[in-house]
């Protein structure tokens, strides 16, 4: 019997593994989250990202208050198997929850960070709420 997919990952001491996420179709990377067994289990399962939010101690899929939900088209895993790339299809066109697609917008020029993507949405539109 071989091992599970799961005991094949090499996770963090506290049991976390980043996932990043990229248009499938672009490679445009979308955005950078944690998963744990349960949420990469639940991602496989539900063919949606389910990530693991740090902060707030709790698993939460991607979507579930803006609806800019991640559609699972494929998953790798990297050669020292602690890193996974999530190739999504991102629904509403939205990643990051300051309204952008991306949540790489800012590029260092001349010892400055620019931002250089511009807000789609008002965040408070997606969440009643401001984000930065």
């Amino acid at each position: 019997m071989t091992d599970s997919y799961l005991d094949q990952i090499h996770w963090t001491g506290d049991g976390l593994i980043p996932a990043i996420a990229q248009d499938y179709q672009t490679g445009e990377i979308l955005m950078v989250a944690w998963m744990n067994r349960e949420s990469l289990a639940m991602t496989v399962a539900e063919q949606r990202a389910v990530y693991w939010s740090r902060s707030r101690k709790k698993l939460w899929r991607k979507g579930e208050e803006s609806g800019n939900v991640q559609r699972i088209k494929d998953i790798q895993l990297d050669c020292d198997a602690d890193v996974l790339t999530l190739q999504v299809e991102q629904i509403g066109g939205i990643a990051c929850h300051t309204g952008r697609r991306s949540c790489f917008y800012r590029s260092l020029q001349d010892g400055q960070w620019q931002i250089t993507a511009p807000v789609i949405i008002d965040p408070e539109q997606l969440y009643g709420k401001s984000s930065s």
